[in-house]
């Protein structure tokens, strides 16, 4: 993030990984469509970034420095893109309408269905489109399209106390404070302290898709 906000070649990905689902497809495409706001749209990380959200933490490390460590060399980004083709994360790039330029990257981590229906959430910004309410409108897109098109019912992102821009950006969207987690994550060479913010969709009859055989 700046914990994140300030808190990823050109292969194929269908073929690197041979198990990417149609339905996974599918939600790419309907991500594509659903996911604009005026100045501001969000879309599926792709491998072809690369370049650009490479040049982009490493233009913006001070910014970044200490809440989050995003990918800084090919390997990492390999490594990162590999992991948003899974389907338990979403990696998502924010960008400007007018350009098509990256100003941002927010992922839903450790996405779990069943009974939890839940994620946690990752973001960080580049260094030169700070304080603009970009990522406000990108991370309120991203939420709701959380909800409505994963049906999920929660989003938890862990901030550092000390990172402020990042702790406004959450409540600017609805997050909710939980509570403190000390020596929480390890980040850059130290374990950090976090708060848990929290943002629950309160549809009445939001319930998880369970087999007969759980259903009480």
């Amino acid at each position: 993030m700046l914990s994140r906000v300030i808190g990823l070649d050109s292969w194929n990905p269908l073929a690197l990984m041979g198990r990417v689902s149609k339905a996974r497809i599918d939600r790419d495409k309907k991500l594509r469509m659903d996911m604009n706001d005026g100045a501001v749209y969000v879309r599926r990380v792709e491998s072809s970034d690369r370049k650009e959200l490479l040049e982009l933490s490493t233009k913006s490390r001070t910014l970044h420095n200490p809440w989050i460590t995003p990918p800084l060399t090919p390997h990492a980004f390999r490594a990162y893109y590999k992991r948003t083709l899974r389907d338990d994360h979403e990696g998502m790039v924010c960008c400007l309408r007018d350009s098509d330029v990256i100003f941002g990257v927010i992922n839903l981590n450790n996405i779990v269905h069943g009974t939890f229906l839940s994620a946690s959430l990752g973001y960080y910004v580049s260094i030169d489109h700070t304080g603009r309410g970009l990522m406000t409108h990108a991370l309120n897109q991203v939420t709701q399209f959380a909800f409505k098109n994963l049906g999920l019912h929660r989003i938890e992102a862990n901030i550092q106390p000390e990172n402020e821009p990042s702790r406004r950006l959450v409540q600017r969207c609805g997050f909710v404070l939980e509570g403190f987690a000390p020596r929480f994550l390890y980040i850059e060479g130290k374990w950090r302290d976090h708060e848990r913010w929290s943002l629950v969709d309160e549809r009445d009859g939001l319930a998880p898709d369970l087999p007969f055989s759980l259903v009480r």
